[in-house]
């Protein structure tokens, strides 16, 4: 797998926003790296360059240390057509923000969220992708 940054270099990092990319939705969840928790967030519903002002205005409220973004693949590892749009996204916030953006493989963090019985399965997707991100942190 080819991550964008690897945990380690998170390093110093404090306050962290994680998004679970989708076409119509964005589920964001925040957290640091002391408490090692996430919380979820409310969902943005808006598409392509829509959600953008929601963000901005997430960032402004929460002012992260870095961003993380879950990346979805196959079971098997392979990419899909979700795991570029994915990584298109962290690009995007990248340039837009400035900010430092970590890649996590988010494979079954729906599943998960919906087996858990979450009423936002998008915010709680960015929690599960926010805390197995926080969990590889040295």
């Amino acid at each position: 797998m080819n991550l964008a940054a690897e945990p380690s270099q998170a390093a110093g990092f404090q306050t962290f926003l994680a998004f679970d990319f989708g076409l119509k939705r964005t589920g964001i969840a925040t957290g640091n790296s002391l408490t090692r928790t996430a919380s979820p967030q409310a969902t943005i519903a808006a598409e392509g360059v829509a959600r953008f002002p929601a963000i901005e205005a997430r960032i402004k409220e929460w002012q992260p240390d870095a961003l993380v973004i879950g990346v979805p693949f196959h079971p098997d590892g392979a990419s899909h057509d979700n795991t570029l749009r994915a990584r298109k996204f962290a690009r995007q916030l990248r340039g837009r923000f400035g900010l430092k953006v970590f890649e996590v493989d988010e494979r079954y963090s729906t599943t998960e969220a919906l087996a858990g019985g979450a009423k936002d399965a998008d915010a709680a997707s960015a929690c599960i992708i926010l805390e197995q991100f926080l969990r590889s942190l040295p």
